[in-house]
């Protein structure tokens, strides 16, 4: 019996489910929510992203509805951060992890299904960028923050930008498998680099450009002298 990598994708796919509906789980649990809430965060956390890049492609019904091993994973983490409180130093190390392998899976996945309806590589790389953090947008949207991934954090989106152009370079190769691979393993490891040693995208720099009045006035005088 071979190794199948279509096989262990698909489990660090809903394992990245798991972990992002967990994650929505204890965006709920800070603002103690009900049941509901905990249901509600951790399906959009988890299937958010795909289900708004099934609808960009017009790829017709979200696959997260289709295939009950979604949101059966978004549920199950709900209701386990119901229950538990997930804030131990090993849990949040796992969280990380898993969190990390979802980035990459679904920055391939989001990607390779791009390029299979014939986009390019900047239409490619964006829906699998969505793919990756679009659900943790659309969730620190609805509780009223503004999406981490705009920065002050350690290095997300950017990862989702690497993995998603290694996917569409090994697909273009006809090695997608391995373009999935080498997503989720440049995910981890520089995600985890990323947290380990603070890397983080530079804040804006602050450089004011003032222009003296005379050589505005100087500017002015030659454009009338001219007319």
């Amino acid at each position: 019996m071979g190794w199948d990598p279509g096989d262990v994708f698909r489990f660090v796919d809903v394992l990245g489910v798991v972990a992002n509906g967990l994650l929505g789980g204890a965006v709920a649990r800070s603002r103690r929510f009900d049941l509901f809430g905990f249901a509600t965060l951790a399906i959009i956390s988890a299937l958010g992203g795909g289900m708004l890049r099934d609808v960009l492609l017009d790829a017709g019904q979200p696959v997260a509805l289709t295939d009950p091993a979604y949101l059966s994973g978004a549920l199950v983490a709900a209701a386990l951060a119901y229950v538990l409180h997930l804030d131990g130093p090993v849990s949040r190390r796992l969280l990380v992890v898993a969190d990390l392998l979802a980035l990459g899976c679904w920055s391939a996945t989001g990607t390779l299904k791009a390029t299979g309806t014939g986009l390019g590589v900047v239409p490619s790389v964006l829906l699998g960028v969505i793919t990756a953090v679009g659900g943790g947008m659309v969730r620190d949207v609805v509780v009223g923050q503004t999406p981490r991934v705009f920065g002050g954090n350690t290095l997300y989106a950017t990862l989702a930008i690497g993995g998603s152009a290694v996917a569409f370079g090994a697909a273009g190769l006809g090695q997608p498998d391995l373009g999935m691979g080498a997503s989720i393993g440049l995910c981890l490891l520089l995600g985890l680099a990323a947290r380990r040693l603070g890397w983080m995208l530079p804040e804006p720099l602050d450089v004011t450009l003032r222009f003296p009045r005379v050589t505005v006035r100087r500017f002015g005088r030659r454009r009338r002298s001219r007319s």
